[in-house]
C-alpha cells in the first residue's frame, strides 16, 4: 500500500530518502482521543512495505482540545531507525509493518 503523495513530506535517514505522512484529519477514535496519533513512512524511490507508527500522543487536531506534541522529523527518523532495527524491510512487498510506541498514552474517558 503506497502513501498518498499529497501532504507527504520528504526525510533523509542515514542516506536513504523516505516519505512520511500524518493524517490531516484525525480518525473518529483519534478525534475523541481514544487512540493515539499515527503516521506512515515509506521509501521514496522504491515503495514497498509501509511503516505505520503509533505514537504516545493524541492527534494534534483532536476534537476535545487535548494538548498534543507535534510529530517532528527527528521523531520520524528515530522511528525509522528503530523499525529497521526490528526487521522492517521497506523495499519488500507486503502488508504494513506496525511499530507501537504508544506506551504511556492515556485515552480520554
Amino acid at each position: 500500500m503506497a502513501l498518498v503523495r499529497k501532504g507527504a513530506r520528504r526525510i533523509v535517514v542515514d542516506g536513504t530518502v523516505y516519505r512520511w505522512r500524518l493524517r490531516g484529519r484525525p480518525t473518529y477514535f483519534q478525534g475523541l482521543v481514544w487512540s493515539p496519533c499515527t503516521f506512515a513512512v515509506e521509501r521514496a524511490d522504491t515503495p514497498g512495505t509501509t511503516l505505520v507508527v503509533a505514537t504516545n500522543e493524541p492527534h494534534p487536531s483532536n476534537w476535545i482540545g487535548r494538548e498534543a506534541e507535534p510529530v517532528l522529523p527527528s521523531g520520524v527518523a528515530a522511528a525509522v531507525r528503530l523499525a529497521l532495527h526490528q526487521g522492517w524491510t521497506p523495499t519488500a512487498p507486503g502488508s504494513a509493518f506496525h511499530l507501537d510506541q504508544s506506551a504511556g498514552f492515556t485515552p480520554s474517558p
